[in-house]
This record gives C-alpha cells, sequence and structure tokens, in this order.
C-alpha cells in the first residue's frame, strides 16, 4: 500500500468516524462515553493524515 493510498483510507475512516458521532449524539439519551471515545479515536486518526501529510510533500 502506497502512503497516498494509507492516507485515503485514513481520510475514509476518519469520515465513517465523524458519522458515527453524530448519529450517535442525535439520539436523546447518547452514551457521553462512546461519543468520548469516538472523538479520540477521530483526532487520532486526524493527526496520522496530518503526519503523513506532511511525509508525501
Amino acid at each position: 500500500m502506497s502512503l497516498a493510498s494509507h492516507v485515503e483510507t485514513l481520510k475514509r475512516k476518519h469520515q465513517k468516524l465523524e458519522n458515527s458521532i453524530s448519529e450517535t449524539e442525535r439520539h436523546p439519551g447518547a452514551d457521553h462515553l462512546e461519543v468520548a471515545a469516538l472523538k479520540k479515536q477521530k483526532l487520532r486518526v486526524k493527526e496520522e493524515i496530518e503526519k503523513l501529510s506532511t511525509s508525501i510533500h
């Protein structure tokens, strides 16, 4: 897997996490711990994307 395709895979994962967060928050009584865990995971993915993107350029 090339670096660019890995970054694209991470971007798709980031978007899926964003969708999961939005969907979870829409429900009354949303599990705030689950939302927090998803947000942390999303942040880690974003940081990895940024790190790899600087390696590409």
